[in-house]
Order: structure tokens, then sequence, then C-alpha cells
């Protein structure tokens, strides 16, 4: 008797285009709600937060947002208030998705642009300095 085939799917390609759509939809939902200033919690308080991703489990279920406070501040001590805020946050995403259920939400630190910025300063630290005479801003080369 021959094995059955099983098809592979897009399981290890990556999240499917609801899990896609639904991500996008919590973004914005999070983001107007973090616009709204309804929180009053003091470590966010004059802190402008961007929602940078959610990524939202195959089954919808969980979702986890990447955050990053606007013109730097303790990412860690802004990062603990959403999490005591989690409540908040999926009332105000109940009402702004449209789903059978609302995600339950986990916040993270987006630490891309500091790495950027650390790939930045070590690309930039190993590049050779320019020698006197190596200017070409006279336009020849």
């Amino acid at each position: 008797m021959a094995r059955p085939r099983h098809h592979q799917g897009s399981r290890s390609l990556g999240p499917t285009q609801r899990q896609l759509r639904m991500g996008e939809e919590v973004r914005h939902a999070l983001s107007d709600a973090l616009a709204s200033h309804g929180l009053a919690d003091p470590a966010l308080a004059g802190v402008a937060v961007t929602v940078t991703e959610v990524r939202v489990s195959p089954d919808l279920r969980n979702a986890t947002a990447f955050v990053t406070p606007l013109g730097g501040g303790d990412i860690d001590n802004v990062v603990a208030a959403l999490k005591r805020a989690r409540g908040y946050f999926r009332g105000r995403i109940g009402h702004a998705v449209e789903a059978r259920s609302v995600p339950e939400i986990r916040f993270e630190a987006d630490r891309s642009f500091e790495e950027a910025a650390r790939v930045g300063a070590l690309l930039r630290a190993s590049l050779p300095e320019p020698r006197d005479g190596d200017d070409d801003s006279d336009g020849n080369a």
C-alpha cells in the first residue's frame, strides 16, 4: 500500500494572508489606541510609541506587537507599561477589528533600529579613512 502524500501547504513558507491581514488590523487598532492617550500610566506620559509590526499566530489567538518609543526613551519601561494595559488594548482591538475572537496581545521591544545603528557604526568603523587628495568633490574621478 502506498503512503499518502501530505500536502506541504504554506505553513513553512511564512504567515498566511489571513495572519498578515489580522496583524495589520491589530497594528492599526493599537496605533489608534496609543494616539488617543487614553492611558494614565506615568511611564507612557509624553512618550510617542510606534507599533512597528504585529505578528499573529496561525490560529489567530495570539499576537505579538513589536513597539519602540519615538525619539528614544526607556524601551523596557514602555513595554512594561504596555503589558500592564493589555486589557485596555484588547478591548480597543475588539471594537476596531472584525473577528470571531480578539487575540491575546503580547508586547515586545523592537530592537531592530538599535541593531541597525550598531551594524552601521561597525561598518563605518571598518571603512578606511579617506586620505588627503582622495576628495572627488571636483568631479574628476
